[in-house]
């Protein structure tokens, strides 16, 4: 048996999976062995499995084995094998440690880089991966490396003629399940003349 994975925030009392031996008469069944910090109880007669308490995302997987007596002879039994896997909730948002950068580029600088913009995710896994983008309409002035996290300015700028003063909003974003979730940081540019 291998059910649906589990959230790590699964409440104790959910429903895991129904085990059902075909026998003529009826059974009892028991947790036979593999379950030894106790996640999970059966309901001898029905076999329906429960969670018993809140699950430990290190602990798992758990194979444990479920065992069907015949419940006049306890000699006459079989087992099965059932794996619970326990999914890793995204927990938290990526976190710029600071929210507003200000930045100074000197006019008809080259396309240059500009700075290493680099966010924290407490997740573990792909919950804690992180992508960066820019969210607000700069996109031909600036770039960022969606790895790495570096914003680069795409071509010179003139004091003269363009605005001094740019504000680009960046996200970093993670791979998170069910949604994903984003963190933002401003970064003010003051083009220099």
């Amino acid at each position: 048996y291998h059910p649906a994975p589990l959230s790590e925030k699964t409440p104790a009392d959910t429903f895991v999976v129904e085990i059902s031996a075909l026998y003529k008469l009826p059974v009892n069944y028991s947790i036979a062995s593999g379950d030894e910090k106790g996640y999970f109880i059966i309901h001898p007669s029905n076999g329906i499995v429960r969670t018993s308490k809140n699950l430990e995302l290190e602990d798992f997987p758990v194979n444990f084995k479920v065992r069907a007596t015949d419940s006049s002879n306890a000699a006459i039994f079989n087992e099965v094998e059932v794996t619970v896997e326990v999914m890793d909730e995204n927990n938290f948002s990526p976190i710029f440690p600071s929210s507003l950068l200000e930045e100074r580029l000197p006019e008809n600088s080259p396309a240059t880089q500009i700075v290493q913009l680099k966010a924290q995710d407490n997740d573990t896994g792909r919950n804690g991966f992180l992508t960066y983008g820019i969210l607000n309409g700069h996109e031909l002035k600036f770039r960022i490396n969606e790895t790495t996290g570096i914003l680069y300015s795409t071509a010179p700028f003139d004091y003269e003629e363009e605005p001094t003063e740019y504000q680009v909003v960046v996200y970093a974003e993670d791979d998170g399940i069910p949604e994903k979730k984003r963190g933002y940081c401003t970064v003010v540019i003051k083009i220099t003349d």
